[in-house]
């Protein structure tokens, strides 16, 4: 595996409402196209199977995810994450359905130093703000507006175009889709 590969991973529960924001984000991803050493997973629910992937060598990884970080509805965002060891949001469980982002980066360290895997060299996430994580299937019309604005940002970071810790909102995309607004990022991956 060599270290210029990038993955970027949907992480959600479409079940959940705007949880299935990654989801249906990597899902349009796929339509729209990545450069040649891009891989493009959809991983759900399935946090466990994402820890060890992102053992497999990638040098750049972008986890895709809601992501309650205080802004209205919709707003996408560019967090540059801690890889490696993090500080747990809550009571440590190993649940391989309910692993966010930063449960999966806690994680690895633990399976790299037991596995002997490589741990991606830089972790972004793009998350959506939610309006609504009930029970039910479908977005809400401001997350699923956010679904083009991430699909934009992410080939834009997948071709090198793009650095960490954006707020991107419709008042802070220019005409080419670049994010034009910065927000001070605690420098470790969302708890979504």
């Amino acid at each position: 595996m060599t270290a210029g590969r990038t993955l970027v991973a949907g992480v959600g529960n479409i079940f959940l409402g705007d949880d299935g924001f990654g989801v249906e984000t990597v899902r349009r991803l796929v339509l729209a196209g990545v450069p040649d050493g891009v891989d493009v997973v959809d991983v759900g629910v399935r946090g466990v199977h994402l820890a060890y992937q992102l053992l497999d060598g990638y040098g750049t990884v972008v986890l895709v995810d809601a992501a309650s970080r205080g802004g209205a509805p919709g707003t996408v965002y560019l967090i540059e994450a801690q890889a490696g060891p993090v500080e747990p949001s809550g009571p440590a469980a190993l649940d391989g359905h309910r692993m966010g982002p930063d449960a999966v980066l806690a994680l690895l360290a633990t399976l790299s130093a037991s596995t002997g895997g490589v741990p991606p060299e830089r972790v972004l996430v793009v998350g959506c703000e939610p309006a609504s994580l009930e029970e039910g299937i479908g977005l809400s019309a401001p997350v699923a507006a956010g679904v083009e604005q991430a699909v934009r940002l992410i080939r834009r970071v997948v071709s090198g175009g793009a650095v960490g810790d954006e707020a991107v909102g419709d008042e802070a995309v220019g005409d080419e889709g670049q994010a034009v607004g910065a927000e001070p990022s605690d420098r470790k991956a969302p708890s979504c």
